[in-house]
């Protein structure tokens, strides 16, 4: 087989941000139409793929033969990133495994909204990319959008230059709370023991403690737990800096912040984040976000350090199944 180049093509909405379209999207137009020659495809193109990935932060794979875990995990592992398994994260997330490279996206309610995050920026261990499959779109809603941090970011330096500077360099805590058992029916279900890949109190704290978390235990049996000084801003090899957090998904969705901020994030020194300052990161987020409408066989590769992602609400009754798998690369 002669192994075709990779071809961009548009779709509407899509954004032009500085000298690139965000995302950029790849088409099957070599008409594959099995996984062998997608394999193939991917190894003899992936310069090309990882440098278009660098400059647009996310790349949308559509119409080629994925149709299941077991294709998506194939796919995937093609690229040669190590694996980041969901099960040695310390995502709060509720997930079910596929295989141990694929998961569900999430397993929150379709009613509920998941807001823009970098996958596990509030955590001290994060993927470098993630890659969504696609298995099943919702009849209605469910689209993936995606923003790129990197313009938020210098929006936010040109708006409110202090805000900005502060978020560089005091950096940022979070606390959360990890119930004592798992529940399906949360974004951030996932219990401490699932969480922390532990089966006592003495092992929890022993490795909360490695990893510079201040904790507490509650009467209910679950654990509020408090990270180290986490970065808000990342820089990038090539110099460029990335809004880096969880903080637009802290604020917007975890019960009580909005009403009171410090209650789950401060600056990295314990003061306050002004709430019109989170105000104004959200709004701005808005500018940079794409909405992926995902169509079955969809995949899409996200750099998690240049573009934050999240889930919009969806109805209908079928059954909207978005699968992932994270690396570290």
């Amino acid at each position: 087989m002669q192994v075709k180049k990779i071809e961009l093509t548009h779709i509407d909405g899509q954004l032009q941000l500085g000298d690139s379209t965000f995302p950029a999207i790849v088409e099957n137009k070599p008409g594959f139409t099995n996984l062998d020659d997608c394999i193939a495809w991917v190894k003899e193109n992936l310069a090309e793929l990882e440098s278009e990935l660098a400059t647009a932060g996310s790349l949308l794979f559509r119409g080629f033969p994925i149709n299941s875990a077991e294709t998506f995990d194939a796919f995937s592992a093609a690229f040669g990133y190590a694996n980041f398994t969901y099960k040695e994260s310390l995502s709060n997330a509720v997930r079910v495994n596929f295989t141990e490279r694929v998961f569900t996206a999430n397993e929150a309610p379709k009613d509920v909204e998941i807001y823009l995050h970098h996958e596990m920026a509030q955590t001290p261990i994060y993927p470098s990319k993630l890659f969504f499959f696609c298995q099943s779109a919702a009849e209605t809603g469910g689209a993936t959008p995606l923003c790129r941090s990197d313009s938020l970011f210098t929006e936010l330096e040109k708006q409110a230059p202090t805000l900005a500077k502060d978020f560089e360099e005091k950096g940022v805590k979070y606390t959360t709370r990890m119930p004592g058992a798992d529940d399906a029916n949360s974004g951030q279900g996932r219990s401490w023991k699932s969480t922390l890949s532990v089966d006592s109190v003495e092992a929890a704290e022993a490795k909360l403690a490695e990893l510079g978390y201040s904790w507490q235990w509650q009467e209910d049996g679950s654990l509020v737990a408090t990270t180290p000084v986490m970065q808000a801003v990342m820089q990038l090899d090539n110099g460029v800096k990335t809004f880096f957090n969880q903080l637009i998904a802290a604020y917007m969705g975890w019960k009580g912040v909005r009403e009171n901020p410090a209650s789950a994030i401060t600056f990295g020194d314990g003061s306050r984040i002004p709430k019109e300052g989170l105000e104004l990161v959200n709004g701005l987020a808005d500018r940079f976000t794409y909405d992926l409408q995902w169509q079955d066989g969809d995949v899409a590769l996200v750099d998690n350090y240049m573009a934050m992602h999240g889930r919009r609400p969806y109805s209908g009754d079928r059954k909207r199944q978005v699968l992932v798998a994270l690396a570290a690369a």
